[in-house]
């Protein structure tokens, strides 16, 4: 997992409210496990005119001009504002890894889901919770001033606006080493790699049957 730095980025206002898993990623491109090739169809049914389908080739598809994320002062945006109770709905670990692979680092909003917020963590997207207000002035400044940048530091847990006005916000200590140290699951597993080789190596001396490779016998 990549490691998370302090951070300068561009604002995408997305200026909904109950944005849930179907909408960030639709239920037909769930077929795939591979954990790429998903950030061409971040918000599919908002940001094509038709319907569209494992395989085919997005590039032919028509654009919906209206949407947030084919306006071209949005196209290289890295931070993505929204409203209440982002990433609702069902579970389903693609919608990280859409929005992940489409390009964003962070989502701010005034809050998430809760398997949503969990399964970000562990695909190396940080989740910010602010105040209604202060998220709702992002919106506006963003929409208002395509290419509003925030400036994000894990490491100080804060969000500094343009005006140099500083946030603060609030975030799990294992989940703020996790980010920092670029450690998912497995690479968490093997900070241990020398305790479990060395388990191994006892189990290995107690019980040997165990380990026996029964493919060369």
């Amino acid at each position: 997992m990549k490691q998370f730095t302090d951070m300068k980025g561009t604002v995408v206002p997305l200026n909904k409210t109950n944005v849930d898993t179907d909408q960030i990623i639709p239920k037909q491109y769930l077929k795939s496990i591979k954990r790429t090739g998903f950030g061409v169809t971040l918000f599919d049914k908002w940001r094509y005119l038709d319907e569209g389908q494992p395989g085919q080739d997005h590039s032919q598809r028509p654009l919906n001009p209206d949407f947030v994320l084919n306006k071209p002062e949005y196209k290289d945006g890295s931070i993505l504002v929204s409203g209440e109770n982002f990433g609702c709905g069902s579970s389903r670990e693609h919608a990280p890894w859409a929005l992940v692979e489409y390009g964003f680092r962070v989502i701010i909003a005034p809050s998430f889901a809760d398997i949503f917020y969990n399964n970000s963590f562990k695909n190396g997207l940080l989740l910010i919770a602010l105040p209604h207000e202060t998220v709702n002035n992002f919106l506006t400044a963003a929409e208002r001033s395509p290419g509003f940048m925030l400036a994000v530091s894990l490491a100080a847990q804060t969000v500094t606006d343009p005006a140099g006005v500083v946030h603060k916000f609030d975030i799990d200590a294992f989940r703020k080493t996790c980010l920092l140290e670029g450690l998912d699951d497995i690479g968490l597993t093997l900070k241990e790699v020398d305790a479990i080789q060395a388990y191994e190596a006892q189990r290995a001396s107690v019980t040997p049957w165990l380990f026996t490779d029964k493919a060369s016998q």
